[in-house]
């Protein structure tokens, strides 16, 4: 009975992101305005949506102040910010599955500077971090992917580790060690496996939550920079325009909630016991 809602929701929250992506790739390439060009600023900025300006140029979503198109601004902006989330969190999973598997398998004093450093980093609010480690590098695409990477392994390290610890008593495991098989092939190939459910759970939660703080880095100026397009920036742009020409801001606020809603429906549809029992068999059949 609880089970079709859950489906239901994967499938709304994957059809969502799935045309956000597909949207991001094609509509840039087939609108013809350049997203950063600032041309006839008097006859084309603010140009309410579906009209035209002065020049007839017809704009579906409007202009900016600096009579640029939204429509193009905001897709290519997609591009930025979606890639950023995913690269950011991704990079985060990835040396959080690493570290919580290494802590658990090799315990000791590794583990213990595993954890230690997990938690003093956690100790930090995520904000305030992402902020000083922007502040000195200063801003930058390849900044924000690094500051979100450094930032957002913490939760997931501790994850896997504790899924680590309860799969590597299992029968199988000790099977495993009982034939010889190295210790390095049994944790890669045989625990790990089946120690992902909570991670990627923690994973598709962390995408959204990296775009958003991506959007907020670049919405104080230490993100990604103008002229540049993030759906962060956009929104820092129309914020003194909010009660002459509201679209400039509003709708890259509306694709922002609209990314993280389905992002997080789909971490609640992956942490059903029923997903996570398919995962594990899955990761069994191997």
């Amino acid at each position: 009975m609880t089970r079709l809602p859950q489906d239901a929701r994967l499938i709304w929250a994957g059809g969502v992101l799935t045309v956000l992506t597909l949207a991001a790739i094609v509509v840039p390439m087939m609108v013809d305005t350049d997203p950063t060009r600032i041309g006839d600023v008097l006859a084309t900025r603010l140009v309410p949506p579906f009209t035209a300006d002065a020049n007839g140029a017809f704009h579906l979503l409007g202009t900016d102040a600096f009579g640029r198109d939204i429509l193009s601004r905001l897709w290519v902006a997609a591009r930025i910010s979606l890639g950023v989330g995913v690269a950011g969190s991704l990079l985060a999973g990835s040396l959080g599955v690493f570290l919580g598997a290494v802590a658990a398998w090799r315990g000791g004093v590794v583990e213990r500077l595993i954890l230690a450093l997990g938690d003093a980093l956690l100790a930090v609010p995520r904000l305030v971090l992402l902020l000083v480690i922007a502040a000195l590098w200063g801003p930058g695409l390849g900044v924000v992917v690094g500051v979100l990477a450094l930032t957002g392994w913490m939760s997931i390290m501790r994850l896997v580790r504790s899924d680590v610890l309860g799969v590597r008593v299992q029968p199988f495991v000790e099977g495993a060690v009982a034939l010889g098989v190295p210790s390095r092939r049994v944790l890669w190939r045989h625990v790990l496996p089946n120690a992902l459910g909570s991670a990627t759970v923690a994973i598709s939660l962390g995408l959204g939550n990296a775009i958003v703080l991506e959007s907020g880095l670049s919405f104080l100026g230490l993100g990604i920079q103008p002229p540049a397009a993030s759906w962060g920036n956009m929104i820092a742009g129309g914020r003194e325009w909010l009660l002459i020409a509201p679209w400039i801001a509003l709708a890259p606020g509306v694709l922002l909630i609209l990314t993280v809603v389905a992002c997080t429906f789909v971490g609640d549809a992956l942490s059903t016991p029923d997903a996570q029992a398919r995962s594990r068999s899955r990761a069994a059949t191997r």
